[in-house]
């Protein structure tokens, strides 16, 4: 027999008036939460009623219905419309929409009130975020969107980037795989890539903290409270199309650039400007660095200025604020409390008073003209110039009582011909983290100046790396190199200044161009590395059994190998004072021994792959460098083609010209004559031999 099924039957809705209903004191909700009153009966107001009350018959004493009915389930809606008729927007009998509950039902009116509130599902966050993103998209403001929904735009702002956040994670966050603080911490970086990237790099870790996600995001740019930004302004960095990324969650103090070049150049740009400008008051030298260390003006000497006199206008200015302060001071002197007005005002006097004091300081133009200045960027984005020191080798030994070590008067500076107190005419040369700032066309004058000396250790980096590959070809020269090392140990030779580091140490090169380890000589030396070292046993007694029993031959190529890697050929700016570093005799018998090395093996530069071009030579040379090269190669009627030419567009044509010629540099070029002697600065190629006997014999670039 079929059993039927008893069918539900809904309760029945219909509208009741306002001034018919009362509130339930069976209603659960006592304690308020979420929206105010207020702020529903404004939503009510401008949308209507989204969801009817729930309601049911107040009986009299004998059972039967009054007229009037009680709301156990949907309260807050009910004192929200009791606010409209208050306010005069609603009438007392205005219809209202009501699910109307039998008097007889077995169901509690507390029943009916706690399943409403408990069975309504809240809204998933990413729900709204997308709701607000919609709403946007389809022409609301996010004025309009916060002033809908009772909120700040701020709020708005914050929902709209967290569903801006790549739908990737987006899932992974409906899915609970992050949570809400992990979302929030990706929305530092619109690069949709970048966050799924990071997110799989954090996804298996122990730690995946919004902080870390931050920082991950964040890990090349820059903060906005960097002194590089402080100094060139966000406002310059926007201007110039640079992009900032910023944290709406969090105070990230201004956000992060993104654009760490665009920066760069900014800076460069601004410090550069300022380092010309100081360099028009006569300075021999100004030195531009970010940040210089702790004691970089050690071995200075710090001129003593004394500082600008007041003009008439700042003298009057100076006794009236000092005239003010006194009197405020003195009007108040006996007071128990000074007023807030009257404190604020002495402050400001005696910050403009203090400015007075620190007047810049005056020097001799004589002084400025063999001193310098360090330009540096302070950390609170603020340019910091310390004027006033002279180098040990800009000294006048002529000028200085030998006992007391001052600064003679109207003694003639054997140096530059001029007198103490006459100011010399010069331009300043500016260097910008150690390099110096490439010469104007217009100030290169006639002579040939010496080659960048940064551009000599690059060169002598390449030669020092072909050495070590025709080195290690040659085992017979590379068994007599190391048996004069070790001769010179054992019979006591002196042992500084060799060109060999027989330990053997790698020797690495501190300065190098672009493209070093992409050159042959940089390839050959590493895969016959990869081969030794893929061939030799890894522990010691073995490796001891294993050379032992190498064959003749193998000894020597791996013997010629080792020692390669200890070949330094290198230029490097000798220390005068007998510091650390290589002193100027032991740098001109290194350079010696180098040639003589390169002759050994006979080095060619250009079969080692060397090519002059644009970023390894002629782009960091002088003009007349340029054209001396052109000339040598190709003859006085190449160079006479190029002569008219600006820097850039000559240094590209004088690349095109060489091509294939095999011209060479000073510092690379082949062996010397076998006659050059003992003589160690006579085996030195011009660019270094002219040098010989000077205090700082190696002046390859100007300071």
């Amino acid at each position: 027999m079929t059993t039927s099924v008893q069918k539900i039957e809904l309760d029945q809705a219909r509208n009741i008036p306002f001034n018919q209903l009362r509130l339930s004191q069976s209603n659960v909700r006592r304690i308020k939460e979420g929206v105010s009153l207020e702020e529903l009966a404004h939503d009510i107001g401008r949308r209507g009623l989204l969801q009817s009350l729930n309601v049911r018959p107040v009986l009299d004493d004998t059972g039967a219905e009054t007229g009037v009915f009680e709301v156990p389930a949907g309260g807050r809606r009910y004192q929200a419309l009791g606010l409209l008729v208050k306010w005069k927007k609603l009438s007392k009998t205005a219809p209202v929409p009501c699910v109307v509950k039998s008097a007889s039902t077995p169901i509690l009116a507390e029943d009916d009130s706690l399943a409403e509130n408990i069975h309504r599902a809240p809204l998933h966050p990413l729900d709204q975020f997308r709701a607000f993103q919609a709403m946007l998209a389809k022409g609301q403001s996010e004025e309009e969107i916060a002033a809908a929904f009772f909120t700040t735009v701020q709020v708005v702002k914050q929902r709209l980037r967290l569903a801006g956040v790549s739908e990737k994670l987006l899932t992974i966050y409906a899915e609970d795989g992050m949570s809400l603080e992990q979302l929030m911490g990706f929305t530092v970086s619109d690069d949709h890539a970048r966050q799924e990237q990071v997110w799989e790099a954090l996804e298996k870790s122990w730690s995946k903290e919004p902080y870390q996600i931050r920082r991950m995001l964040t890990e090349k740019s820059v903060r906005a409270s960097d002194r590089r930004v402080l100094f060139v302004g966000i406002e310059a960095y926007e201007g110039a199309g640079g992009v900032v990324m910023r944290d709406l969650f969090q105070a990230d103090g201004g956000g992060w650039l993104e654009d760490v070049g665009l920066l760069a150049t900014l800076v460069a740009e601004k410090v550069k400007t300022a380092a010309e400008t100081i360099a028009a008051e006569g300075w021999k030298w100004i030195s531009v660095d970010m940040e210089f260390p702790y004691g970089h003006a050690n071995g200075l000497r710090a001129l003593a200025g004394t500082p600008a006199d007041l003009t008439e206008e700042e003298q009057a200015e100076y006794a009236a604020l000092q005239a003010e302060y006194q009197k405020l001071e003195a009007e108040y002197a006996d007071a128990d409390e000074i007023p807030e007005d009257a404190v604020d005002r002495l402050d400001a006097l005696q910050e403009k008073l203090a400015a007075f004091d620190d007047r810049p300081l005056v020097y001799a133009p004589a002084d400025i003209a063999r001193a310098g200045v360090f330009v540096s960027i302070g950390g609170d984005g603020t340019l910091s110039v310390d004027r006033g020191y002279v180098r040990p080798e800009d000294e006048l030994p002529d000028n200085v009582d030998g006992e007391t070590g001052e600064i003679l008067e109207d003694q003639s500076d054997e140096a530059g011909g001029a007198k103490s107190g006459e100011p010399v005419i010069q331009r300043a040369v500016i260097t910008i983290g150690g390099q110096t700032e490439p010469e104007t066309e217009e100030d290169e004058g006639d002579g040939i100046r010496p080659l960048p000396e940064r551009l000599v250790i690059e060169l002598t980096a390449h030669r020092t790396l072909a050495l070590r590959n025709e080195v290690a070809l040659r085992p017979d020269v590379a068994l007599t190199l190391l048996l004069h090392k070790l001769c010179v140990d054992l019979f006591r030779f002196p042992s500084y200044g060799t060109c060999i580091e027989a330990s053997v140490r790698t020797v690495h090169f501190p300065v190098q161009a672009a493209g070093l380890r992409e050159c042959l000589s940089a390839k050959s030396v590493e895969e016959r590395h990869s081969a030794w070292d893929a061939e030799l046993p890894k522990d010691h007694d073995a490796l001891w059994d294993w050379l032992a029993a190498l064959d003749e031959a193998s000894r020597h190529a791996l013997l010629a190998h080792c020692v390669s890697y200890g070949v330094n050929a290198l230029y490097e700016k000798p220390n005068p004072f007998s510091g650390h570093g290589i002193s100027e005799h032991g740098l001109e018998r290194r350079l010696a021994q180098a040639y003589r090395l390169a002759r050994a093996v006979n080095l060619d530069m250009v079969e080692a792959g060397w090519q002059p071009t644009v970023d390894s030579y002629f782009g960091r040379v002088t003009k007349q460098r340029i054209l001396e090269a052109v000339r040598e190669a190709k003859g006085e009627q190449a160079a006479q083609l190029i002569d008219h030419l600006k820097k850039g567009d000559m240094a590209k044509e004088a690349e095109r010209l060489l091509e294939g010629t095999g011209w060479l540099p000073e510092p690379l070029r082949g062996a010397l004559d076998d006659g050059a002697g003992d003589d160690p600065a006579a085996a030195l190629p011009d660019f270094l031999s002219d040098a010989a006997g000077e205090v700082e014999p190696v002046a390859l670039a100007a300071e």
